[in-house]
């Protein structure tokens, strides 16, 4: 990605800039060159040699004014008062005098051009008295003074162009930068969104099928009916499964801009007796019991008690013991509280057998040791309706507990 110091870059490259080099030469040569016009007025000729260096040594020096701007102007101003001592008010110093202020007001505040240029067009004033005019508001001397405001007054508007220029360029840059970080945090939300609704869609449905085929397995030849109904719940759970990716990929090659075409269907706690009815066709006993109307509850607190239930229960049959699990709903006014628990083995684990357990309540084993995705994004869905959600061990069961707040005037 591009930084903000090389897109402020080809910004100043739009404009290219004239050497500086260019423009010392032009304005020696035009000092130079009024040193010797032969101007009628007696006071604006040099009339000896002296004079005439005091009015080209500004040509030499003018360069300076870049990295020195104030003593540049000073020593002018020294250089015009030597010439009026001298009985010579040169137009070239005056040029050269306009230029340092012009360079001093393009480099400093406005408060340091203000005091530097009324110093100098008083020490103007002053030091024209000494010159063969003799009157300081002689209509000349006013058009020298004039030159060396205008001169002020043109440096200070440039140097607040440039810095309003390089005020609404940084400022364009932030905004690039800004929407880039937007564009790439919305990019990392969504991905984070669609592995939340691919496991959701898939974990459950894969969970039993494999612990369906650990039955169908364990069954074969003792119990064949057994393993019959085994492989008749795989059928189900791949079909099932097999649907809900379809859907899923219909979903992210839609190119429909409306947001409802953007996700899933999305189920609620009205689909908790499907859900524990699926738990119970792959050989978990549920205990479901809820307090309160949970048609109270809609919107996206709904989706995510449904989900913290689904997962919950997912690993309980995973990874707990006994083949059994409770469910608790419990709905006020408020607030939607679910507990899930089942019992599990925790005695006579180690250290990282006890943090495997954790993630689903039970003894690890080579074949149900998890990732804890699951309840990462669990956590993650809990907390973007401003929930909480605790996991632990609680004596010998596994207990998940949630509380959800209710949305007033939520609408699924």
């Amino acid at each position: 990605m591009t930084t903000a110091i090389e897109r402020r870059a080809e910004v100043q490259q739009v404009r290219p800039r004239i050497p500086a080099w260019v423009i010392n030469s032009i304005l020696g040569a035009l000092i130079i060159l009024a040193a010797f016009i032969p101007f009628s007025e007696t006071g604006f000729r040099s009339t000896n040699l002296f004079t005439l260096v005091v009015t080209l040594l500004p040509a030499a020096i003018l360069p300076l004014r870049h990295r020195w701007p104030l003593p540049v102007l000073a020593g002018f101003i020294v250089f015009y008062g030597v010439g009026a001592l001298a009985g010579t008010l040169a137009p070239g110093l005056v040029l050269a005098i306009a230029v340092a202020m012009f360079s001093l007001a393009n480099q400093t505040t406005r408060r340091t051009t203000v005091i530097a240029g009324l110093a100098a067009m008083l020490a103007m004033g002053i030091l024209s008295l000494l010159a063969a005019l003799g009157d300081v508001f002689d209509p000349r001397v006013v058009q020298f003074l004039f030159t060396i405001a205008f001169a002020a007054a043109a440096g200070d508007g440039a140097r607040s162009r440039r810095e309003f220029i390089a005020a609404i360029t940084d400022r364009a840059v932030r905004a690039e930068e800004s929407k880039e970080a937007e564009a790439k945090r919305r990019v990392t939300e969504e991905r984070l969104r669609i592995a939340r609704d691919l496991h959701d869609v898939v974990a459950h449905q894969i969970a039993v099928i494999s612990l369906s085929a650990g039955v169908a397995s364990a069954s074969l030849e003792s119990r064949p009916e057994k393993a019959k109904q085994s492989l008749g719940t795989i059928r189900s759970a791949a079909r099932v499964v097999l649907g809900e990716i379809g859907d899923l990929m219909d979903m992210l090659r839609s190119d429909s801009d409306d947001p409802a075409d953007a996700s899933l269907p999305q189920p609620g706690l009205d689909g908790l007796a499907e859900l524990v009815e699926t738990f119970e066709a792959s050989g978990l006993d549920v205990h479901l019991r809820i307090e309160g109307e949970p048609s109270v509850v809609s919107g996206a607190t709904a989706l995510v008690a449904y989900r913290v239930i689904q997962e919950a229960l997912t690993n309980a049959h995973k990874y707990g013991v006994e083949g059994r699990a409770h469910v608790l709903v419990e709905v006020d006014d408020a607030t939607v509280r679910i507990v899930v628990t089942n019992p599990s083995r925790v005695t006579d684990l180690n250290e990282n057998d006890a943090a495997s357990a954790a993630v689903g309540g039970g003894v690890p084993t080579d074949a149900t040791t998890g990732t804890g995705l699951g309840l990462v994004g669990l956590r993650e869905r809990v907390t973007s309706v401003r929930g909480t959600v605790e996991t632990g061990f609680v004596g010998s069961s596994y207990r998940v507990a949630a509380a959800l707040p209710i949305a007033q005037g939520e609408a699924r």
